[in-house]
């Protein structure tokens, strides 16, 4: 592809977009770095890129800039629908995600993980059990690390592991992983999405240009996935089905099935990991470790080593006999699910934030087994009250404080509490990692007042 000479408009001015134009910038291209954001919310980012010569359209995204480009190239979460955007396409100019043009110019085998929920557990535990079997990888995409910071990497990697969420997806071309895993489809971005159909087709999209030799790992327990791997016509490697590429997943061990190898176990005794979601992570990410050439001694060493990762069900705290737990990653109404169905002892939930779509309903049943009681924060908690407080106590808290204290007051000595939003956090907070972040210092503050 070549970039020398051509006028290249980036979206978003963020870590992506700073990446991706610094490599098109270097290959010659003549670059501008459009954000609607006006220059002082977006850091130190002006500042770095002009003392790089690299051009920028900021407060709002001026039209002839795109409509005069020969490539527009989106940061992740840019939606693709911007009007802008969308009349640039409509002129004919070429229109791709940061991870289209970064895989275009990537000859390492490329193993690619998307779902709505388990994503980053996922890339960070195969990449790990890569590692642990004597592959440099490079770790990459949604996962916080842009793609096109491989390309200014100095040595090749073995590996390039990347996360791609539903939206990076939704702005590929011709990006072909070798391995694509698929970990399960449910109710999330309605917001971005007509309907679910949409949001499931984009993320059947990780397969589109792989060919047949090439590899899907699919967790087929899950039905939406089910059915797009129905009708793949490549290499499936599933967990839930019977197939002679399949992983069983048990309570204390996975069992993995390959044709013409040795059966491998995986003892769970040593994980970290709470509950049969991350037991079916850990098998994904086995599947897709061994067909991109890990060995079963990596992979158990990075399963007994693997330590979870912050703001999805981590352990932060007890106070009086009570467990705290942030799970702030968890903003739809399928991860919270899990986290209830991963817990043994009963529990308090603090929920809530600014709604995406979905039905707080669905979460009765669980919520029956297990909680105690429901706190209900931001925007969205009078539609948490009207949805469960008819199945179990329900009551409002007017700040991530406030919530603390009254799910402490709720709880009994042995219970947990956990922040399981089900919502995403741009009510309260800048994002998920925040609201996290405080909710830690909130347990910290309520331990010293009551430890």
């Amino acid at each position: 592809m070549k970039l020398s000479g051509k006028k290249i408009v980036v979206v978003g001015l963020a870590r992506s977009g700073a990446s991706i134009a610094r490599f098109l910038a270097e290959r010659g291209a003549d670059v501008v770095v459009s954000d609607a954001k006006p220059r002082e919310a977006l850091g130190d980012f002006p500042n770095t890129m002009e003392a790089e010569g690299i051009a920028l359209d900021l407060g709002a995204h001026t039209p002839h800039l795109f409509d005069t480009a020969d490539l527009v190239v989106l940061s992740p979460g840019v939606p693709h629908t911007l009007a802008p955007i969308a009349h640039a396409r409509k002129m004919g100019v070429c229109v791709i995600g940061e991870i289209e043009l970064a895989a275009r110019f990537i000859e390492a085998p490329i193993v690619a993980v998307t779902g709505t929920n388990g994503k980053t557990t996922t890339t960070s535990l195969l990449a790990e059990m890569l590692e642990a079997s004597g592959k440099t990888v490079f770790t990459g995409g949604n996962i916080g690390t842009p793609l096109s910071d491989y390309l200014r990497r100095e040595h090749p990697a073995d590996v390039v592991v990347v996360e791609v969420s539903s939206f990076q997806l939704d702005t590929i071309e011709t990006f072909r992983p070798r391995v694509a895993v698929l970990l399960n489809i449910t109710d999330d971005h309605l917001d971005r999405y007509p309907d679910f159909h949409g949001y499931q087709r984009s993320k059947g999209r990780i397969f589109e240009n792989q060919r047949p030799d090439d590899i899907a790992i699919l967790n087929t327990a899950d039905p939406h996935v089910a059915e797009i791997a129905r009708v793949l016509r490549n290499k499936k490697f599933t967990i839930g089905g019977d197939g002679p590429n399949a992983a069983a997943v048990l309570r204390t061990h996975v069992t993995i099935r390959t044709q013409g190898l040795p059966e491998v176990r995986i003892d769970l005794a040593k994980s970290t990991l709470v509950g049969e979601h991350n037991r079916q992570n850990i098998a994904m990410a086995a599947l897709a470790a061994l067909t991109a050439g890990a060995t079963p001694e990596g992979i158990q060493e990075a399963v007994n080593r693997f330590k979870g990762l912050p703001h999805r069900i981590e352990y932060v705290d007890t106070v009086r006999r009570v467990r705290f737990y942030n799970d702030s990653k968890a903003t739809n109404i399928d991860a919270v699910e899990k986290a209830i169905t991963g817990f043994d002892n009963p529990m308090i939930l603090i929920m809530g934030g600014r709604y995406k779509g979905g039905r707080f309903e669905s979460l009765a049943k669980a919520l029956k087994k297990k909680a105690r009681g429901i706190v209900a924060i931001g925007e969205a908690k009078k539609k948490i009250v009207t949805a469960l407080g008819h199945c179990i106590k329900t009551v409002e808290a007017q700040s991530l404080d406030d919530a603390l204290d009254k799910a402490f007051a709720l709880a009994k000595p042995g219970d947990a509490v956990v922040l399981s939003p089900a919502c995403s956090s741009f009510d309260m907070f800048t994002n998920y990692n925040q609201r996290g972040d405080m909710f830690r210092e909130s347990v910290q503050r309520l331990k010293e007042n009551h430890g």
